[in-house]
């Protein structure tokens, strides 16, 4: 892949040597680079963390704090990435080694040759702007990867996994500002009658229906809706108390009946309904959000014996 090289590229050099500076840096202002000086190791690091540069180059030896300890300074900062041409007129095999142990990218040597330094800069710089961008890319990938291991086959919802990570995030979140979670437990009503009736890829086909119907019903912004295992599904409701989420459950039971699916197999409906159990709890450091689960499986229970096709709240 080739990367394009940045429109705009600054530099920055240490250097104790004023002759060094002024042919360096007009030498590569000429080339198009913004150069960024610096006097000692010292001032190098401070400007570094001021302008952030897309190189930098600096002298081995200098008062206050060499090339050698200004690279381990920076390395020290977490900085691991940005390219360091170190200038140096020590060419023995010691020197060199030491260069790149404190984490200098490549090496000239003086008296420095204008041409090969602008070519080496510009040739860091292009490497550094590629694996920039791999990472990015690699990044990228690893959170697609991370989304498909949370998400359900079949739905497109989160699956148990990405519940229990999200319900665990959200817990801990509620806690620290004391607000209220609930959570909405959802069971399709008579669903292994309706796989006997109607065969599993119709079972399937229902079970996507009622999932775009939730998803489409619950639409707030941090609110989660997931495949919690078969026909369950359970919907995450952060910041909510229980009227809230009562209102939001009796919204999703009513989209899942509007949705008209015939079930023949259903002794309360002709057509598919759910059963609902709701519980809303405000999250402390004495309990955790297994407590909030099992009330609202308790009032999924009771939504059930109770005829289904119902929403019932139980509180935590």
């Amino acid at each position: 892949m080739n990367t394009p090289e940045p429109n705009f590229q600054r530099i920055l050099l240490v250097d104790d040597d004023l002759v060094v500076r002024a042919r360096v840096s007009e030498s590569l202002a000429q080339d198009g680079f913004e150069v960024i000086l610096a006097t000692n190791g010292d001032d190098g690091i401070a400007a570094y963390q001021e302008h952030r540069p897309d190189l930098i180059l600096v002298d081995a030896v200098m008062p206050i704090l060499d090339g050698f300890e200004f690279c381990e300074k920076l390395k020290n900062l977490g900085e691991r990435l940005i390219p360091i041409l170190m200038i140096t007129s020590l060419d023995d095999n010691e020197s060199v080694d030491r260069a790149f142990a404190s984490g200098a990218t490549d090496y000239i040597t003086k008296p420095i040759n204008l041409s090969i330094l602008r070519q080496r800069v510009r040739n860091l710089i292009r490497q550094s702007h590629l694996i920039k961008n791999q990472l990015n890319e690699l990044q990228e990938a690893n959170q697609n990867l991370k989304s498909l291991v949370n998400l359900d086959s079949l739905t497109k919802l989160s699956n148990r996994r990405g519940f229990d990570d999200y319900i665990q995030k959200e817990w801990d979140r509620m806690r620290r500002i004391k607000a209220p979670l609930s959570l909405i437990m959802c069971d399709v009503d008579f669903f292994k009658n309706y796989n006997d009736r109607y065969l599993h890829p119709n079972g399937d086909r229902c079970l996507i229906e009622v999932a775009m119907a939730m998803r489409n019903t619950v639409r707030r912004s941090g609110d989660l809706v997931a495949r919690y295992g078969g026909e369950e599904f359970a919907i995450v409701l952060p910041n909510t108390d229980a009227l809230g989420a009562v209102s939001v459950a009796e919204n999703v039971r009513t989209a899942i009946k509007n949705l008209q699916i015939v079930h023949e197999a259903s002794s309360v409906c002709p057509h598919v309904t759910i059963s609902v159990g709701v519980s809303t709890i405000i999250p402390t450091a004495e309990n955790d959000f297994q407590a909030l689960i099992h009330a609202a499986d308790r009032a999924l229970y009771q939504a059930k014996s109770q005829g289904r096709d119902r929403v019932t709240m139980l509180v935590a």
